[in-house]
């Protein structure tokens, strides 16, 4: 049986819609991270259909399962976080009332809360929220309280 296609790109043997392995995406600059706009949803899949890039894969029962189960899957995702988490804490552009970023967030604490559980998540959204404090809180509110909703799986 073949594997998933979103498990296969988490665990390096699979490419992304782009085409792209995992590998590549984790080696974006600051610069792709911001600009480039179909590869959050492969990294973070979730189980509804995205809004802003049509066509990106959406999240199977059975796929997140076989996520779960999965070493190198689960790796795969933590490299993503790892590297998404680099961005926030290294850029402030997204310290800001509106920004896609908000976005992004909101899909990784998704992802995270289905897949990694419920610690990955709450470490996450605790970063996130940290910066936005050191920041001034300049984030609005309804984004924070997309983010807390994501968090609790909601």
């Amino acid at each position: 049986m073949s594997q998933h296609p979103i498990r296969a790109f988490l665990t390096g043997s699979g490419n992304d819609g782009a085409g792209r392995r995992l590998r590549e995406i984790l080696a974006f600059d600051d610069a792709h991270i911001e600009g480039v706009h179909d590869f959050i949803q492969w990294c973070f899949p979730l189980h509804e259909a995205s809004l802003a890039v049509p066509g990106a894969p959406v999240l199977s029962r059975a796929e997140a399962e076989a996520i779960r189960a999965d070493p190198a899957a689960l790796s795969g995702l933590r490299a993503a976080l790892g590297r998404m988490t680099r961005f926030y804490a290294e850029t402030d552009g997204w310290l800001r009332p509106h920004d896609h970023n908000h976005l992004r967030i909101t899909r990784i604490l998704s992802a995270l809360s289905d897949l990694l559980g419920p610690e990955a998540a709450t470490e996450f959204h605790a970063f996130v929220t940290a910066r936005n404090a050191k920041a001034g809180a300049p984030i609005n509110a309804t984004s924070l309280c997309y983010w807390e909703a994501a968090l609790r799986g909601a």
